[in-house]
């Protein structure tokens, strides 16, 4: 079956890479400290900042951490995330949680200057919100929830940390700016290695661990403070505004059973019966017309059965799986989405075509499903009407990114770039523009002979993504082109200027060579 760059699989990342990620982001941080801030631009050659980034003014925890170092340090941390490969990439995933995350924020009365929902390929239950408006999912989380009102209930949970600025906030007794690099250091390690204490402690040596209770959990005034905004976040965007309570308790009574493997949202957000009561006290306080018993979307129950597959250590876990589930009585949609997809992944599209079949001609107008079939179409060889259930699906949702990503991605396939880049430069994407694209980008011009056009959207895809040292490598490659024409080249320096500065003075990319 077709992809588009993903990572499933991983559960841990090894412990040298961890603690790499840990001592980067402490010198990044340090930097930080000392120099100005950079703060990503258009990509466009302006010099702008992205309208996405402007921040609020004026707020009180500006005193101790302005929001441009907010981003900053959130822009770290992604950076060393992605290069580490965990963050689980996947189209159709990235965009049901966003859709959940900007339904949450179109109910609550403060808005985040930047919302970045994604998957964290890890199988353990955890969420956390990141400096700058990133907020991060566990694919265990999304698969231990039991309904989308759970779901949710987490990322208004999340999202109000990031509304009321609670990172800012927890830095005021603490030293401001001068603790940015205990939080770089910090951050790496409990997001990404919280698996291994060892790492987790060497880390927190190096970022002054004296601080680690003031740095990285959050207060239970702050804990509390996100529960009730969120809980009347969700409760406002049409959730039922048990979910939170519902599956904090859930997790709470199973922790009994886990001795020392407690859930790590546990380790990260402390429950306790007390706070358990408050919350359902707050559901229950709120007005009788909001929803109670809100029915799931489609959406969740494939998301789910799609972040299974992706995670599994191989394709024949999945598989003997979701077949056991359709064995036993249970010929849900999500159940035979899950195996069509884990087949496909074996290479056996004409067996997983006929098993989403029935599913598909069900649910024809639902855009997730129709995707994957026309993948499976396309991967066992049925082109044509692979692209024309492609282009279907992509005209019937305009706005769609995953339609968008994967039918250019599958022009690109079959040999047609130019047509893909023009699907790519002309579609407005919800939610703003995905950092796939670029990627998409770059291939189809590449494909198409234009390798300046390649190496400027190859760079800006590793800029986004926080590897400035990779997008300055691209954009010197691609000035190296004998074939450039005098605005290719001017746009290629404008772009590559504005990428140096992000980058430290003393920036040498011959070390960076060396340490690949």
């Amino acid at each position: 079956m077709p992809t588009i760059r993903l990572t499933a699989g991983r559960s841990a990342l090894p412990r040298r890479a961890l603690l790499a990620a840990a001592l980067a982001l402490l010198a990044i941080g340090s930097a930080l400290a000392a120099d100005d801030l950079a703060v990503p631009t258009d990509g466009v050659g302006s010099g702008a900042p992205s309208i996405l980034n402007l921040p609020q003014m004026g707020e009180p925890a500006d005193a101790s951490m302005s929001p441009a170092q907010e981003a900053a340090i959130g822009t770290s941390v992604m950076g060393e995330l992605y290069q580490y490969e965990y963050v689980l990439e996947d189209p159709e995933i990235t965009e049901y949680l966003a859709g959940i995350g900007w339904r949450l924020v179109a109910a609550a009365q403060q808005k985040p200057p930047l919302m970045d929902v994604f998957m964290v390929n890890d199988p353990r239950i955890n969420a956390f919100a990141l400096p700058g408006g990133h907020i991060g999912f566990n694919a265990g989380l999304v698969i231990a929830s039991q309904n989308e009102s759970e779901l949710a209930g987490v990322m208004g949970h999340e999202l109000s940390h990031v509304t009321q600025r609670h990172i800012a906030r927890s830095q005021e007794d603490a030293g401001g700016i001068g603790t940015i690099a205990t939080w770089a250091a910090v951050l790496a390690a409990i997001i990404a290695g919280s698996a291994d204490p060892n790492v987790v402690l060497a880390a927190l040596a190096i970022g002054q661990s004296s601080m680690y209770q003031k740095q990285v959990n959050f207060t239970r005034a702050s804990e509390l403070e996100a529960d009730r905004i969120g809980i009347q976040v969700m409760a406002d965007a049409g959730f039922d505004p048990e979910g939170m309570a519902g599956f904090f308790q859930r997790l709470e009574q199973s922790s009994r059973l886990y001795g020392t493997g407690v859930p790590e949202i546990l380790r990260t957000h402390p429950v306790n019966t007390t706070r358990i009561a408050e919350a359902r006290a707050r559901a229950s306080a709120i007005e009788k017309g909001k929803l109670r018993d809100v029915p799931d979307s489609l959406d969740y129950s494939l998301m789910k059965a799609r972040t299974r597959v992706l995670i599994a250590s191989r394709p024949s876990e999945a598989i003997e799986g979701f077949a056991a589930e359709l064995k036993n009585g249970h010929d849900t949609p999500a159940n035979r989405y899950g195996l069509a997809m884990a087949l496909s992944q074996t290479g056996d599209n004409v067996r997983a075509i006929a098993t989403l079949k029935p599913a598909y001609e069900a649910s024809k107008n639902q855009a997730t499903m129709a995707l994957l079939m026309a993948q499976l179409k396309l991967g066992a060889g049925q082109n044509g009407e692979a692209l024309a259930l492609f282009e279907k699906t992509y005209r019937s949702f305009p706005s769609y990114a995953p339609a968008i990503l994967r039918y250019s991605q599958a022009l690109i396939e079959v040999g047609k770039p130019e047509q893909a880049r023009q699907i790519l430069l002309a579609s407005e994407q919800a939610y703003g523009t995905r950092l796939e694209t670029y990627r998409l980008l770059s291939q189809a011009a590449r494909d198409a002979g234009n390798n300046g056009e390649a190496s400027y959207e190859m760079a800006n895809y590793l800029y986004f993504r926080g590897d400035y040292g990779g997008a300055l490598a691209q954009l010197d490659a691609g000035l190296r082109s004998d074939s450039l024409s005098q605005p290719q080249r001017a746009r290629l320096a404008a772009r590559r200027a504005e990428v140096r500065e992000a980058l430290p003075r003393n920036y040498n990319p011959y070390a960076r060579e060396r340490r690949r």
